[in-house]
Parts: structure tokens; sequence; C-alpha cells
């Protein structure tokens, strides 16, 4: 390819992304009275070789500019959380007159806190996807190696071995959360992506997305999200949760969808089926791993071993209301299933095993916890 091709390339991809800082600019006002929202205008944007900084604030010059690196390299809910730093202080100085502070003064912070930005996202902070990979000691990162060891285990060919594994790993999972929940301890919680933004989601994502809130303690919403491809606005799953349950949930989410992927492409070789029949069997994949789980959650609360009270978490509640302070729900339509693709995507799901096996990456991909061959 020749080096104008590229420079045109180049061009046109900082071109969308410029696009999309100015849709995610509007999208980040949302939360705000609309008075605020009324009076606050669109700066400027544009992309930089910044040093030692993500992003920057010029009030004279109304503009934000953001790193090139961390648009090019880092996934786009990184960039949101940059941005949304910059958005606060052009919301702190030209609605909440902080001339005269220092930049990041009383002002800038409850710039922060009615925008939901996080004050910390500058300088040399860690962006979003290396803070939630970056090696800790706490006392549940040792928990998640455990768990990660276990399913090392689930990787087993005997079938019994596997399975006491990930029965094992999930059970260390729950009750990891409910010894929280008892010690009444603060808890640090964290929003990342899961999945690609897109203009269209079919319907086992958010069965998908239903699975992992209701038994990996984190909670989900779909968001409004850039479609970078499409240089259109489109939404994506988040998820809110501790560190490490938000990279369990996260990982489970990424094995699924390969499971069904691979399945599907096992299933349908020589059939012809159309995507809404992988739909079908997407769903019936995760209704048989959600009958699993149930069962082996049932099976423990009555031998006594886990509560029989379901797990909630009150902080993780009150954080995700102040961080959606408005959501609606969305009902989806009842559409024509054919029950035998179903019944064989259910028959497989109830023999899924979550093992460990995904690369540990998360560069615009799933945030994962495993490392080694694909499944």
């Amino acid at each position: 390819m020749s080096k104008d091709k590229n420079n045109v390339l180049q061009q046109d991809l900082e071109h969308r992304m410029l696009h999309g800082l100015a849709c995610e600019w509007e999208n980040a006002l949302w939360v705000l009275d609309p008075s605020y929202r009324k009076r606050l205008r669109k700066p400027i944007f544009s992309l930089g070789d910044l040093k030692n900084r993500w992003g920057s604030w010029t009030g004279e010059r109304r503009e934000i500019c953001l790193s090139r690196d961390l648009v090019l390299n880092h996934p786009w809910d990184a960039v949101q959380e940059v941005l949304k730093h910059e958005i606060a202080h052009q919301f702190a100085q030209e609605l909440l007159a902080a001339d005269g502070e220092p930049p990041h003064g009383p002002t800038f912070m409850k710039a922060c806190q009615l925008l939901r930005a996080n004050p910390k996202a500058s300088g040399e902070f860690k962006p979003l996807d290396e803070r939630i990979l970056g090696d800790s000691t706490t006392a549940e990162d040792k928990i998640l190696v455990r768990i990660k060891k276990l399913m090392a285990l689930a990787q087993s060919k005997n079938q019994h071995e596997a399975e006491a594994a990930m029965a094992k790993a999930h059970k260390l999972i729950e009750k990891h959360n409910i010894d929280l929940l008892k010690r009444d301890e603060d808890r640090h919680f964290i929003s990342v992506f899961v999945g690609k933004p897109a203009l269209r989601h079919f319907r086992e994502e958010n069965d998908l997305a239903n699975l992992i809130q209701d038994f990996y303690f984190v909670h989900g919403i779909w968001v409004p999200a850039y479609v970078l491809e499409k240089g259109k606005r489109g939404n994506v799953l988040e998820i809110t949760g501790t560190i490490q349950n938000v990279r369990i949930a996260s990982y489970v989410h990424e094995f699924v969808k390969r499971y069904v992927d691979a399945q599907w492409v096992k299933y349908n070789e020589n059939k012809g089926l159309n995507r809404y029949r992988k739909s079908d069997f997407a769903v019936g994949i995760i209704e048989g791993f959600r009958s699993k789980l149930k069962s082996q959650r049932s099976n423990k609360r009555a031998k006594g071993k886990l509560s029989l009270v379901k797990v909630k978490d009150p902080l993780l509640k009150k954080h995700v209301s102040f961080r959606y302070p408005r959501t609606t729900s969305i009902r989806q339509k009842g559409l024509r299933r054919d029950r035998d693709v179903l019944n064989e995507g259910i028959r497989l799901g109830k023999n899924l095993i979550i093992s460990k096996g995904i690369e540990e990456k998360r560069r615009g991909k799933g945030l994962l916890i495993g490392n080694g061959r694909n499944s």
C-alpha cells in the first residue's frame, strides 16, 4: 500500500474518531440538569501527540484535545473516561466560573460529580484497560488467582473433573461475594464495555447480558456509544462491579460468545441456516448454561453451603443509581423460534464448561482473565 494511501486512510480514521468524540460529548451531557445542557456549547475537538497526559482542555481556543495514542490504541470506554474528564474542565470554566482556582480545584471536582466523570483520568493516570489488567496483591486478587487455577483445571478432558472444577470456581465466586457483603466494607466499583458498540444487537446478546448479571455479581446496562466502523451512534453493554467481578464476568461473556460461534459453525455445516436461526441456537446455549448454573447454585444452597437469600450488593445498587440517574426498560418483541435449533443449543449449553483458555488482552476487545489457547 502506498504512503499516500496510508495517509488518506489515517486521515479518514481520525476524522471518524473526531466525529465520535463530538457524539460522545453530547452523550456525556445527558446526566446534567437541562439548564446546564442548554448553556454548555460544543467545543472544537482535536487529536495530538501529547506527552505525559491523555487529554487537555484549552479555554482560549475552546478546544478538547485527546492523545492520538489513547484513541488509536485503547478501547473506546477508556477514551470516554478521559473525554469526560476534559468535559469537566470545560464545564468548570465556562459554567461554574472556576477561573483562578487550581486545575483540579473544588469547582472542577463539583463538575466531575455532576458529570459522573473520573477526576483522576489525566496526566500519568493509567487508562481504564491498563488499570483493570494491572497486577495487584490484594486479597481479592488472590481470590481471582484461585479462580483462574480452577478454570485451568476445567480444561481437563475428563468430563467429571472439568465439571467439578467449574462448579468449585463458581462456588468460590459466590462465597467470596457473600463474605464481602457480610464484612460490609467499602468497595471500589468500575465500569467497562463488554462486546463492541453496534447499531444493532441480536436477542441472544440481551440474554447473555442478563446471565452475567444474574450469576457474576455485576450490573449491566446498555449505554450509548459511538460505532467507529459505521460513523454513527449505537450502544454497547457496560457492566459495573468490583474489578475482580468485572474481569470474571467479562471473561465469561467472551467465552460464551466464542463457544456459540464455534458450535454454530459445526451445527450449520451443510444446512445453510440464516442469521435468525443462529440467534435461536445461541439463545438455547445461554438457556442451557443458565439452567446448569441455577441447578449448581440450588444444590449448594440446599446442602447449607451457601446462603438461601439472593445476593444483592446495596453499595453496587447505590453506585449504579448515581452513575445512571435516568434509565428506561426496553421490552423485546417475541419472535418465532425454530424449536429443533433451540433445543440443540440448550443441550450444548447444559454441557458448557467455562475454562481458562482465552488470551488475556484488551485493546478494543473483551476484558479477559485467561491466557493460552482459544476455545
